[in-house]
Parts: structure tokens; C-alpha cells; sequence
């Protein structure tokens, strides 16, 4: 017979058994925010999903924590990776979709009603990689991917003149990013040098890019105004970009003039 000492002896935890106790944690926590990812209102899905991801990054060893592909690398790739489920009366001009394993733009959305057949919202998509724009319909109910996307500030470089992208450069890290000139649409005229930009990226892909809505521009050519009368006069100038934009009568070659680069109009005298 054994001493009651050595019967009461438990074999020693490893480190192993440790690791597969803490990744238990971590799937049962996964799987309860899975859980509450299908039973939550749409607005507070995303909260709790990514509440749980993060409190589980701390029960992981450090290689996890230092893995940069990981899930748990930054709250923000959970939300591009999982995607969420909206409807198609939700739909805004920006939002971004997935549709046939393609990534679309949503550039104009307009609500319809077609008599018996109920509620309709005619969308015009934007192809992200192709820049093509096609035109759909979704009933209000209708279940769309969304897809989250992450916005940077970059400044532009140059545009290059073979394949016809815009280089961009990120500020802190140096780093270069070529976006496709449709992207910016007609303002990637007013392009300048060191110009900051913003950049919507998914899973590092640019899917559009924006430029500041005041821009100062120098006019290149100023056509002779119309005779004085009493109501205010307006001509045409030529700026450095090539635009034709109205402004008033007593602006002349050379001036520098802010244009509103939304509607391309005259603001002001910079």
C-alpha cells in the first residue's frame, strides 16, 4: 500500500496542457460572440464581436500575439474579414458591396416604387478593379454583402505615365500605393504635388480615393469680359489643369482662384 501522501498526488500541468486550456477559452469566447453576432440588432453586432476578439487576444501566448496575419492582429481586420449582412433599403452612395465574389462602389441609389410589386432600390455600381459602372435593383428587403473598409490619408507623388496610376505615398511609413486613376474620377485633375489624399482601402486594395474639396488653382488663360452692365458678369477662364470654370469679370491670367472641386465652380481668390 501507497502513503496516503502519494495517492493524493496529481500529475504535473505541462506547459501544453496550458496552451490547450487557453485556446479552449478562447473558442468557447468565439463561439458565444458568434452567438451574439446572430442574435444582435445589426447596430450592435460589430461592437460585441469585436468586444470578445479583443478580451481573447489576451489569453493567447505570444506568438499569436505577434502574428500579423492573425484575426486578432487589429480589432479593424475582424470587421473587413467577417463582412455583415444589411439590406438593400440601407444602401447609401459609398457603401461598399460584395456581389458574385466582386467588389462594388455604390455610386447613386435611388427608392422606387413599382405598384403591386412592392419597394425598390435602383443602384448604380461601381466595379472597383474594372471602374466599369453597371446598374442594379434590389427589393428594400433584399439581403446585401457589405463590406467594411479602412480610410488613410496618403500624399500624392506623381502619376505615371505608362500604366497610368496614381502613386501615392503614406506619410509615416514611406510607403507606396498605386491607385487606379478612375478611382479619383474627373478630380484626379486637380491633382498637385504633396496634396493629401484620402484612400479607401479593403484587405489593402484601394476601392476609391477622394481629394479636399477646396483646391487652389492658377488661371492659365482669361477670355475678354462682356461689356460693364448692372447685373454682375461671369466669363470663362483656362486654368493650369486643364478645366474651364466661370468666374467674375475682374479675374486675370496669372490670378490663383479656389475652385469647389464637387461641382467645379468659382469660390473665391486665394
Amino acid at each position: 500500500l501507497l502513503p496516503k501522501k502519494v495517492l493524493n498526488l496529481r500529475p504535473p500541468v505541462t506547459q501544453s496542457h496550458q496552451k490547450k486550456k487557453k485556446m479552449r477559452v478562447v473558442m468557447n469566447r468565439l463561439s458565444r460572440a458568434l452567438w451574439d453576432f446572430k442574435r444582435a440588432s445589426f447596430s450592435t453586432k460589430i461592437s460585441r464581436a469585436l468586444s470578445t476578439c479583443i478580451q481573447s487576444k489576451q489569453w493567447l501566448s505570444s506568438p499569436y500575439r505577434e502574428s500579423r496575419d492573425s484575426l486578432f492582429a487589429s480589432p479593424w481586420s475582424a470587421t473587413q474579414l467577417r463582412g455583415a449582412k444589411s439590406r438593400g433599403a440601407d444602401l447609401k452612395p459609398g457603401n461598399v458591396i460584395e456581389k458574385k465574389g466582386r467588389i462594388y462602389q455604390v455610386v447613386k441609389a435611388q427608392h422606387t416604387t413599382q405598384g403591386r410589386g412592392g419597394a425598390i432600390i435602383q443602384v448604380e455600381l461601381r466595379d472597383v478593379d474594372s471602374g466599369s459602372k453597371s446598374n442594379e435593383r434590389f427589393r428594400t428587403d433584399e439581403t446585401v454583402e457589405r463590406v467594411f473598409v479602412a480610410e488613410k490619408s496618403f500624399t500624392y507623388l506623381y502619376t505615371d505615365e505608362e500604366t497610368g496610376n496614381i502613386v501615392l505615398m503614406e506619410p509615416e511609413t514611406y510607403e507606396q500605393l498605386d491607385v487606379p486613376k478612375h478611382l479619383f474620377g474627373e478630380c484626379y485633375v486637380y491633382l498637385q504635388d504633396d496634396m493629401k489624399v484620402n484612400v479607401q482601402l479593403y484587405n489593402e486594395r484601394a476601392t476609391s480615393a477622394s481629394i479636399p474639396t477646396r483646391v487652389t488653382c492658377t488661371v492659365a488663360e482669361s477670355e475678354i469680359p462682356m461689356r460693364a452692365s448692372a447685373t454682375p458678369q461671369y466669363k470663362k477662364v483656362l486654368l493650369d489643369n486643364g478645366l474651364t470654370v466661370q468666374v467674375p469679370k475682374h479675374i486675370v491670367e496669372g490670378d490663383k482662384i479656389i475652385v469647389n472641386t464637387i461641382d467645379h465652380s468659382y469660390m473665391s481668390r486665394a
